[in-house]
């Protein structure tokens, strides 16, 4: 996530949490009871998967995935032969898995003298709407070598880009089985977030599909940790889910009843928040454009853009969960009869 200074007695204002705890409830006792092919698809994400992939887009060979290096390019050869190997496609409008995001683009956004870049895309078509897309997105860069020291990433946002992964191979086993989303996904692996927001951006600057056609976009941040003041629990933080649809955030909730019932925590589900973390991740690139969206995150954590965002601090287990309700908000909105309202500004 893009870092943010805030001074410290701004920290000291932040507000109480606002939760909203569900009934108790799991897949298998859920409306999506009887859909055989959905309870299959969900329970292909799992926690040994996703640590398997993290273990290597967060390993020192990756060399912290800075914006335009080799080592991020290397996480993105290994994002791409996974979806190859799952026999998912990319967009054919592109033409490729790579959308070029050009050096001069993120210069004169400050971005100082990053080179060229890439965004990755993956792409199932859906069977009734193919014409409706969902995005389900994560960026995949990270802040690079400092100082001859690796700063992995792992949950920033190795755990995001894992959680897209086990996603697309979720609904890709649906597609498998006959029953693919209705509507279109794309899978969207960001690049020069940390630098600020440039690969998303440029994504709506230069939309592969038109954003009037854009359903929603569920953005995924930092999950695989938590912070210290949610230590232990069940919950993920989720923000701006009903900032321009009243509908999102009650998809999200009822997906969330189906499955792991986790705690959705909106403490920062406020744009005026002292945090502002509502405009800090690649989401806000779709809001500003009036798609809606929902973030999905775990707070700041004490390892938060430090060399010591290693793997072997998350915790899989939830992080598998988190990804199974962002998985099961993400088949909702495919597969609802009508797409999401747009009916707030």
């Amino acid at each position: 996530m893009k870092k943010l200074l805030i001074p410290v007695f701004a920290i000291s204002v932040l507000s109480g949490c606002g939760t909203a705890k569900t009934s108790t409830g799991s897949v298998s006792s859920s409306a999506a009871q009887g859909d055989k092919t959905f309870v299959a698809a969900y329970k292909e994400i799992k926690a040994a998967d996703l640590k398997k992939n993290l273990y290597v887009i967060a390993s020192d060979e990756m060399e912290g995935r800075d914006t335009g290096s080799p080592g991020q390019k290397k996480a993105g050869e290994y994002m791409v032969n996974y979806y190859k190997n799952l026999g998912i496609a990319f967009p054919k409008v592109l033409g490729s898995y790579y959308q070029k995001v050009p050096s001069d683009f993120m210069q004169k956004r400050g971005g100082g003298y990053l080179p060229d870049s890439e965004n990755i895309l993956a792409f199932i078509e859906g069977s009734e709407k193919p014409e409706e897309i969902v995005v389900v997105s994560a960026h995949y860069d990270h802040v690079g070598t400092q100082n001859g020291v690796v700063y992995n990433g792992a949950d920033d946002d190795g755990s995001g880009t894992v959680a897209v992964m086990e996603i697309a191979k979720a609904f890709q086993s649906a597609k498998k089985a006959g029953s693919g989303p209705k509507r279109s996904i794309l899978f969207l692996h960001v690049t020069g977030e940390e630098h600020g927001l440039f690969g998303s951006e440029y994504y709506t600057d230069h939309p592969v599909f038109p954003l009037a056609n854009t359903v929603a976009d569920l953005n995924i941040d930092m999950i695989g940790r938590d912070d210290p003041e949610n230590r232990g629990k069940q919950y993920v933080y989720v923000i701006g889910s009903e900032m321009l649809s009243s509908q999102l955030k009650v998809i999200n909730e009822a997906a969330n009843r189906k499955t792991n019932n986790l705690e959705l925590n909106y403490k920062y589900d406020d744009p005026n928040d002292p945090q502002r973390l509502y405009y800090r991740s690649d989401h806000y690139n779709f809001a500003k454009n009036n798609v809606p969206v929902a973030f999905f995150f775990d707070g700041i954590h004490e390892d938060y853009h430090k060399p010591t965002d290693d793997p072997d601090k998350i915790n899989y287990d939830l992080l598998a969960k988190r990804t199974q309700l962002v998985f099961t908000t993400a088949w909702e909105i495919a597969n609802r009869p009508e797409r999401i309202i747009v009916d707030r500004k």
